[in-house]
Formats: C-alpha cells, sequence, structure tokens
C-alpha cells in the first residue's frame, strides 16, 4: 500500500546533497597522517578541540591541496588570523 516505494524513499525524485559538509572520502589515504595527528591530539587532550586547532586546519589545508574538498579560504571554515586565535585560546586557559 505505499506509495514511495522501498524503504519509504519516492522513486519518481532524485536526492539533492548539501552544499557543505560531504566530499569525497580519502580512498588513497593522501591525508592520513594529517588525520592521525589530529586524532591523537584529541585523544590527549581530553576531547578539547580549542587545543588542536593548528592540527584541524593542517588536515583540511592536505584535503583543500589534494582535491578532496573545494578550495576555500580558511577563515570562511573558522580559521581566523593566526593571532586572533591564539588570543581567544589564551583566554579559555585562564577562565
Amino acid at each position: 500500500m505505499s506509495a514511495g516505494g522501498s524503504f519509504g524513499g519516492n522513486r519518481g525524485l532524485r536526492p539533492v546533497p548539501p552544499e557543505k559538509g560531504v566530499f569525497p572520502l580519502d580512498h588513497m589515504h593522501l591525508c592520513d597522517l594529517e588525520k592521525k595527528e589530529y586524532l591523537n591530539c584529541l585523544k590527549t587532550s581530553g576531547h578539547k578541540s580549542e587545543k588542536c586547532r593548528h592540527l584541524s586546519k593542517k588536515y583540511l589545508e592536505c584535503r583543500m591541496e589534494k582535491n578532496l574538498m573545494a578550495k576555500q579560504d580558511m577563515t570562511e571554515l573558522g580559521f581566523g588570523s593566526v593571532s586572533q586565535a591564539n588570543l581567544s585560546g589564551d583566554k579559555l586557559e585562564q577562565l
């Protein structure tokens, strides 16, 4: 009695991917070193991502260089100037 097809999906419409957040997987392991450094940093810092921002930025830059994601200005991805990031990190540690 379902009009949508198997598992409730509508067979007549094509899915539209979101504009951001979806990019090719790294099947060739081109940025594995950067990924592992970031994940290790998260583990050792108690999963406090602000302490590993520099590695997160390095990982995203690697993905852009290897055409695994669209090239964007790092400020659009939440990475301001280095001095600004250091100042906000210092304020967090003082609290």
